[in-house]
């Protein structure tokens, strides 16, 4: 194996990235100009078998996709076999591996974790991988290719998939056989599986008008349409319109359009024009983010974001656990960042009365921490987050004998949607689901979602820095710790508006910072923001 991975590595030589700077494994995985990753690519799939091999045979996935990122871009994750994100103390050896400056350093790493983790090297190794529709990803999951097959790792590759369709697969193998089982292995049994508990959930509803999907040019156009087509028509009114489809054509994936371009400019896609009033949400390039909104007769524009659709299921499941008898038996939460409006966090803290805990941005950090519920709800303000039912509900569902049909049916709904909601990582079509369910059961239109509680005025605002690592935060990324002195400044500021907080970032992705700034009306928001980037700017380009 030594010698094998020390031949083939060599047709991958590293690009060093120079100014002493490192490629580091983050929320997104590596993600970069794509031009650069093919040696990534290649050391990743050392980690993937290794990490398969470390977790005693069970499979691992590779996802290759940039998500929201233009199309030059791309990227590369791993899967661990539930599903989740890779576990955050295996981050350190995927940067580890990926910075060996020479073929035999790299052998000399990969030998080292083997013998830290003591890594039997001779166990079988399964492998699964997927990516999206950029042009550069055949050249990346052919590098991954040889990775693993200089390491005898059993590989399938399943070409075109959203990332969630991996993690879906990568758990369902996993799973296959036993009585937890998560479903078919195959795509057509995501699809299969999505049909029947969208219909269970709907129990009976149906939906009013034509939903406009804008699926930002990428994967989840081809993959919305398979999914249409496998769901019965005559058993639930579901009309959508797909747009913004076009996966031919590289150079317009997620230009002008989808999740992140709606949420970041705050309006709709250019094209096409939106129907006055007519329900619309968006996808990102891969389909696990989700953003709903529309434009009413005077064309404007109102937005449905992550922190929307988590109140509006934490109203709703918490209803539905309420009339299924089992409010005191389990423990709903709700898990956002520090980007979620401070008027939803009070919506559910003080109207819903259910716990809200704030995270680290990363849906890694939020993911875990929702685990601690039995229902945890997590969203990012961006669009991305799922619902975890753990198998202690799950278990209370499956054996609460109901004492009327009315409970029957809050537990029948609720067993639907542990079914329809991918759980394990945010999926734009499954939360589209999720939210076409409970606006059909409430009969509720998107204005009369939207008038659960008023957003404060926020912008976001993106700073281009020297070094975004001299930037280091504490108290769930609220705070800078680093450089020494900015937090006051931001402090000062933050005083003279109504209503108002700000904090800075570090992006995870770019050599940038990201402020976010909240105040009582939309003039103050904006002066706010304009004034702690100026001070995030003066100190990082000192």
């Amino acid at each position: 194996m030594e010698a094998a991975i020390l031949a083939t590595s060599q047709n991958y030589p590293i690009v060093p990235l120079g100014g002493g700077q490192a490629y580091t494994y983050g929320t997104a995985g590596f993600r970069m100009k794509a031009e650069l990753l093919a040696p990534i690519c290649f050391r990743v799939g050392l980690l993937a078998f290794l990490r398969s091999a470390f977790m005693n045979s069970q499979t691992i996935g590779v996802m290759v996709t940039a998500s929201h990122n233009p199309a030059p871009d791309n990227g590369v994750k791993i899967v661990d076999p539930m599903g989740e994100m890779l576990e955050q103390d295996w981050e350190k050896y995927a940067t580890a591996l990926v910075n060996a400056a020479t073929d035999q350093e790299l052998v000399k790493i990969f030998n080292r974790i083997a013998s830290e983790l003591k890594i039997n090297l001779k166990l079988p190794t399964k492998v699964i991988c997927g990516r999206d529709t950029r042009p550069s990803g055949p050249k990346l999951v052919a590098a991954l290719t040889d990775a693993l097959a200089a390491t005898n790792t059993e590989f399938i590759n399943y070409g075109w998939l959203t990332t969630p369709q991996l993690h879906y697969l990568v758990r369902a193998t996993n799973t296959e056989g036993n009585p937890l089982s998560y479903g078919k292995v195959s795509e057509d049994g995501y699809y299969e599986k999505l049909a029947d508990a969208f219909i269970r959930a709907m129990n009976g509803r149906k939906i009013n008008g034509t939903l406009t999907v804008d699926c930002a040019n990428g994967i989840g156009a081809p993959k919305l349409i398979k999914f249409l087509k496998s769901l019965p028509q005559d058993k639930v009114n579901f009309i959508v319109k797909v747009v913004n489809d076009n996966v031919v054509k590289p150079d317009v994936l997620n230009l002008n359009c989808g999740a992140d371009f709606v949420k970041t400019k705050q309006r709709a896609p250019l094209s096409p024009e939106p129907v006055p009033s007519g329900r619309s949400c968006s996808f990102d390039g891969d389909a696990d983010r989700l953003i709903y909104y529309w434009t009413d007769a005077e064309k404007r524009f109102s937005m449905l974001d992550g922190d929307r659709i988590s109140s509006l299921a934490a109203l709703f499941l918490g209803n539905l656990v309420e009339g299924a008898g089992l409010k005191d038996e389990l423990r709903i939460g709700v898990v956002q960042t520090a980007y979620a409006n401070g008027a939803s966090t009070a919506y559910i803290s003080q109207h819903l009365k259910l716990p809200v805990i704030c995270t680290p941005t990363g849906v890694k950090h939020l993911h875990h921490v929702a685990q601690n519920f039995d229902i945890g709800i997590y969203f990012e303000a961006n669009g991305h987050g799922t619902v975890l039912f753990s198998p202690d509900a799950l278990s209370a569902l499956k054996t609460t004998a109901p004492q009327s049909p009315a409970q029957k049916d809050c537990l029948d709904i609720l067993l639907a949607l542990s079914d329809l909601i991918n759980q394990t990582v945010g999926d734009a079509i499954s939360d589209m689901l999720l939210v076409e369910v409970i606006l059909a059961h409430k009969g509720w239109t998107l204005s009369d979602w939207a008038m659960t509680y008023m957003d404060l005025p926020n912008r976001l605002v993106r700073i281009e820095v020297g070094d975004k690592d001299l930037f280091k935060t504490t108290d769930a990324e609220r705070r800078l710790s680093r450089p020494q002195g900015a937090q006051d400044e931001i402090d000062n500021e933050v005083k003279k508006f109504k209503n108002a907080r700000s904090f800075a970032r570090a992006s995870g992705t770019e050599n940038a910072c990201r402020v976010y700034a909240e105040a009582a009306t939309w003039s103050e928001a904006n002066e706010l923001a304009e004034r702690v980037a100026r001070i995030i700017e003066r100190y990082g380009n000192q």
